[in-house]
C-alpha cells in the first residue's frame, strides 16, 4: 500500500491556482460582452463541474485514503444539495428585479467569486474553532438541526427587496441609476459615481450565499474535520452552482419536496454532530455514524424528495391535460 501524501500549503496554493484557471474559463472572465446561457450549454458545464468533482475525488483515495475521499464526495454531494435552495432564491432575485438572462451569467460569475472568497474565510475560523474548541461541533449540530426544522415548516413568500437590508444600505450609501446600463455595475448619476441595479442583484446574491453559508459550512464539519476536505468540496459545490442555476431555474418550481428533502439533510448531518463523540470519551447517548452510512442516508433523501417531485408534477399534468 503507498503511503499517505501529507497535504502541504503547495497542495493548497496548486489548488486555488487551478480553481482560479477555470474560474476564467467557466465564468466568462476571459469572454467580452454578454450573452445567454443556452440549456446545452448549461448541461455540458454541469456535467464538466461534476466530472472534475469525481475526479478530484479519485485523486483524494490514491494520495489520502478511501475514507478521505468518501468524506470529500460527501461533503461535496451536502454543499451541492443544500445550494439547490440557493438556485430557487436567485431566480426569486432575478425575477424582481428582472434582470435580462444575457446579464444573469455576469452577476453569477462575479457572485460565484465573492462567495469563494467569504466560504474561504469561514471554512479557515470554522477549522481553528473546531480544532481549538471541539465542542463548537455540538452547537454547529444543534443550529443545523434547528434550521432543518425550521426550513421544514417555514412557508413560501414572495421577496420584498426594498425592505431587505443590504439593499436598504446600499442605497444610503449610493446613488442607484433608474435602470440597466448595460452589463455594467456602475455608472455615472448627475455626474456622480452611481451603482446600477445590476450592482444590488449582485450585492442580493453574495448576501444570499453568505446566510446560506452559514448553515452549508458547518454541515461539511459534521462528516470531518480537516479543513482540506471542507473547503475543496466547498469550492467544487460552488464552482458548479452557476451552471446548475442556468440548468434548473426554470424548472426549479416543480421539485415541491425538495426543500422537505433538503430539511431532512440539515436534520440528520446535525444529530450526527450532537451524537459523535468529537474526541471525546463516549457517553451513553453517543454513536458514531459512518461516512459511508452519512453519504447513502443523504443521496437517499434527496432523491427520494426529487422522484417524489417529479412523480407528483407529472400526474398533475396529466390531470390537467385531461380536463
Amino acid at each position: 500500500m503507498l503511503a499517505l501524501i501529507e497535504i502541504t500549503p503547495w497542495h493548497w496554493i496548486g489548488f486555488i491556482a487551478c480553481v482560479l484557471v477555470f474560474i476564467a474559463l467557466d465564468l466568462g472572465l476571459l469572454r467580452r460582452g454578454s450573452h445567454v446561457v443556452s440549456f446545452r450549454e448549461a448541461l455540458a458545464w454541469s456535467a464538466l463541474w461534476f466530472s472534475l468533482a469525481m475526479a478530484f475525488g479519485g485523486l483524494m483515495a490514491y494520495w489520502r485514503g478511501h475514507e478521505e475521499a468518501t468524506e470529500f464526495v460527501t461533503g461535496y454531494l451536502i454543499e451541492l444539495s443544500l445550494s439547490l435552495d440557493n438556485i430557487l432564491v436567485i431566480a426569486l432575485i432575478f425575477s424582481a428585479f428582472r434582470v435580462p438572462a444575457e446579464f444573469q451569467h455576469r452577476v453569477l460569475a462575479w457572485g460565484i467569486i465573492g462567495a469563494l472568497a467569504m466560504r474561504g474565510v469561514m471554512i479557515a475560523v470554522g477549522a481553528e474553532l473546531v480544532e481549538n474548541f471541539s465542542w463548537t461541533l455540538y452547537i454547529f449540530g444543534a443550529f443545523l438541526v434547528f434550521t432543518g426544522v425550521k426550513m421544514l415548516f417555514e412557508k413560501k413568500g414572495e421577496m420584498d427587496m426594498e425592505k431587505n437590508a443590504a439593499v436598504r444600505l446600499v442605497k444610503k450609501i449610493f446613488p442607484i441609476t433608474p435602470g440597466f446600463e448595460g452589463q455594467n455595475f456602475f455608472s455615472k448619476l448627475n455626474g456622480k459615481f452611481a451603482l446600477t441595479p445590476l450592482a444590488l442583484v449582485l450585492v442580493l446574491v453574495e448576501t444570499t450565499d453568505l446566510i446560506f453559508a452559514v448553515d452549508s459550512v458547518p454541515a461539511v464539519f459534521s462528516v470531518t474535520r480537516k479543513a482540506f476536505i471542507v473547503f475543496t468540496s466547498n469550492v467544487f459545490a460552488i464552482l458548479g452552482l452557476r451552471s446548475l442555476y442556468f440548468l434548473l431555474a426554470g424548472a426549479i418550481g416543480m421539485f415541491r419536496y425538495l426543500k422537505a428533502g433538503l430539511s431532512l439533510v440539515l436534520v440528520f448531518v446535525g444529530a450526527k454532530m450532537l451524537l459523535d463523540s468529537h474526541g471525546h470519551p463516549p457517553k451513553w447517548y453517543q454513536y458514531e455514524i459512518s461516512t459511508v452510512v452519512s453519504l447513502l442516508v443523504i443521496a437517499v433523501v434527496l432523491t427520494a424528495a426529487i422522484t417524489l417531485s417529479v412523480v407528483v408534477a407529472r400526474k398533475e399534468a396529466k390531470l390537467a391535460g385531461g380536463k
